[in-house]
């Protein structure tokens, strides 16, 4: 499976791990929604938006977690179409004692985890 993104973590240093598997006979959308629905642990949701209406034609989607309102560290969620199924890779990160994160210029922000 290829997935075509990946999410950057901005604040470092961080511990990152990553987890794959696979959904048979899900649907992209299907998925999405679950995960939205079904959010891990006590984590806030980042998406903007609720649930995706169903289309074969979509062929991924991205749901992010956070532990509170502007964190740059927690899980993302990537779902992507299989022949079959969906396949999904979590990535996630939890920063350390130690990490910065970088100051950007007048008028800049960092996006929240999972919104591209």
């Amino acid at each position: 499976m290829n997935f075509n993104s990946y999410q950057g973590w901005p604040c470092q240093p961080a511990v990152e791990l990553k987890g794959y598997w696979t959904v048979p006979g899900a649907t992209v959308v299907g998925a999405t929604n679950w995960l939205k629905e079904n959010p891990t642990a006590d984590l806030v949701s980042t998406a903007p938006y609720g649930p995706m209406t169903e289309d074969p034609n979509i062929e991924g989607g991205m749901v992010g977690y956070i532990p509170a309102d502007e964190s740059q560290q927690g899980i993302v969620y990537t779902v992507a179409k299989i022949d079959g199924g969906v396949a999904i890779r979590a990535e996630v990160a939890a920063l350390t004692e130690a990490a910065v994160c970088h100051s950007l210029g007048p008028g800049e922000m960092l996006g929240k985890p999972g919104q591209g």
